[in-house]
């Protein structure tokens, strides 16, 4: 699956953030996270861009929750920190995104199906089931 670090340290960032009442700095998150500033600065800027957080400016500004760990989804997460939808392989969202077939790829099908399943599980797994 093509999850990257943007998924993880937005994950990361999420889960820090709903522990808090008051908005977290780049900074902050960077220092307790252990995570580049300029990275997550990036993957921060996403989750805001797609309504997951609220991003607050001046001396005690941050970034919140823009609404509740139980109704952020891990797909919406992972959509937002990668800016493309997750898949399997990259050739997934279609059956003529094939690089070895010019006719289609004779396994896509099954690959399809994979792609649907895990889909399914990431939209019906919040970010509250990730905190516990």
């Amino acid at each position: 699956m093509l999850l990257t670090k943007k998924t993880e340290y937005a994950l990361l960032s999420l889960i820090s953030m709903s522990k808090s009442q008051s908005p977290k700095n780049v900074d902050e998150l960077s220092s307790e996270l252990r995570i580049s500033k300029s990275f997550l600065a990036k993957v921060l800027q996403n989750l805001a861009k797609n309504g997951l957080v609220v991003s607050y400016k001046g001396a005690n500004g941050g970034f919140l929750l823009a609404k509740a760990a139980d109704q952020i989804t891990i797909y919406e997460i992972t959509l937002s920190a990668e800016e493309k939808m997750p898949s399997v392989f990259e050739c997934t969202p279609s059956p003529y995104n094939c690089p070895s077939s010019t006719s289609g790829c004779a396994i896509w099908p099954i690959l399809s199906n994979l792609q649907f399943k895990i889909n399914d599980f990431l939209n019906n797994l919040t970010l509250k089931d990730v905190i516990g």
